[in-house]
């Protein structure tokens, strides 16, 4: 038997479809993400925390879950939306239907709506805070009350809730056909700031010989500093990159150092911050995997994976700062480098999982310029 389901937004829409997921409910920020696959990754990305996740792929489930990919501890997404929840999944690696994935992970997820009219609304007006509600006493009174208990994305500090509680080293290199994941050589030391880190970063790090101590958002720039590491990695993570004071104090601290620096995502914004510039609220921002991006040191084009609602404003660059990489979308900027030092950043996800891999050569950049800072 279905068990009714509610979506409700800020703007007054309404769609009635059926629960697939955790029964209870759940508000946050409504997005939407346009990858046609890799339902699970998004799901586990930290960077989704406090985020409702649209799926605009008609057909989500159909190659089930698995434990191999995974992109953190947990679901982190608030809630989940499709059109539509095949009934039978398949795949030589399948262990658990998304359904069952769902509930056991406590997830709300609403299905059997318009996606593409709930996407409109999304790309119209915005990203928009929302709520799910499953079951016969789902109401639109209390949906507005968890619309309104949620507020908005803006001044939200989220990296510090999503981080890891202690420091932690990490081995594991890239997953392979046949193989599974591999146990690289790792010559050179780098430090991650998690303010949200998808393991796939880190696998792609250690795959090109980085042995990695991941330290909590927090840690003192001194304490991070003490390991000596060769460089320091910025993760991706959620929510407004304005009040992560304490990161950007630290990264400026470590700028000074001169070490090797590469953040992604979140990272890609405090570094800016950290520079003297300021970031701004996107209107429904850039997710999913498709999203032409512009090398401007070689003018390539290349599709790239993405998910972030907030950008670096490029007019406030410091004049040791210049762009990079550049959406074709809508112009804003994907990649800063500092002039004066060995110090970059992107701002989509050349990690991927899900997504194109056109990007991982900014992986390989951050190796060799490690070895050169080392001689």
């Amino acid at each position: 038997m279905s068990i009714p389901a509610l979506l409700v937004l800020a703007d007054g829409s309404v769609f009635h479809g059926i629960s697939v997921g955790y029964q209870g409910n759940t508000s946050g920020e409504v997005v939407f993400n346009t990858a046609m696959t890799g339902y699970q990754e998004i799901l586990t990305d930290p960077s989704y925390c406090k985020q409702i996740v649209t799926l605009t792929y008609p057909h989500i489930g159909n190659t089930g879950t698995n434990s191999e990919d995974v992109e953190s501890r947990q679901v982190f997404a608030a809630g989940l939306i499709i059109r539509d929840l095949p009934l039978l999944h398949s795949n030589f690696r399948s262990e658990e239907s998304l359904q069952d994935y769902l509930i056991r992970h406590e997830t709300v997820a609403i299905a059997d709506i318009d996606t593409r009219r709930l996407t409109r609304i999304l790309r119209g007006k915005g990203a928009q805070a929302g709520a799910i509600l499953t079951g016969e006493q789902a109401n639109l009174e209390h949906a507005n009350q968890l619309i309104a208990e949620f507020g908005s994305m803006n001044g939200k500090d989220l990296a510090k809730e999503v981080t890891c509680a202690q420091s932690y080293e990490w081995h594991e290199g890239e997953w392979a056909l046949g193989e599974g994941f591999r146990q690289p050589e790792t010559p050179y030391h780098v430090a991650v700031y998690d303010f949200g880190v998808k393991t796939n970063i880190l696998r792609m790090l250690s795959q090109r010989g980085c042995r990695l101590t991941v330290f909590p958002a927090q840690t003192p720039a001194a304490e991070v500093l003490a390991s000596n590491p060769d460089g320091v990695f910025l993760s991706n993570g959620p929510g407004d990159p304005q009040p992560c004071d304490y990161a950007i104090a630290a990264i400026q601290e470590i700028l000074a150092t001169k070490k090797p620096v590469f953040g992604i995502c979140l990272g890609h914004q405090l570094l800016g911050l950290a520079t003297g510039a300021k970031t701004s609220k996107m209107p429904f921002g850039h997710h999913g995997a498709n999203h032409p991006v512009q090398d401007l040191n070689n003018g390539k084009v290349m599709i790239t994976s993405q998910n972030h609602g907030f950008q670096i404003d490029e007019n406030t660059l410091a004049d040791n700062v210049r762009v990079t990489h550049r959406s074709l979308f809508d112009g804003t900027v994907q990649g800063i480098e500092l002039t004066n030092q060995s110090a970059f950043s992107f701002q989509g996800h050349p990690e991927a999982s899900p997504g194109p891999h056109d990007l991982s050569y900014l992986f390989d950049k951050f190796v060799t310029n490690i070895k050169a800072a080392k001689g």
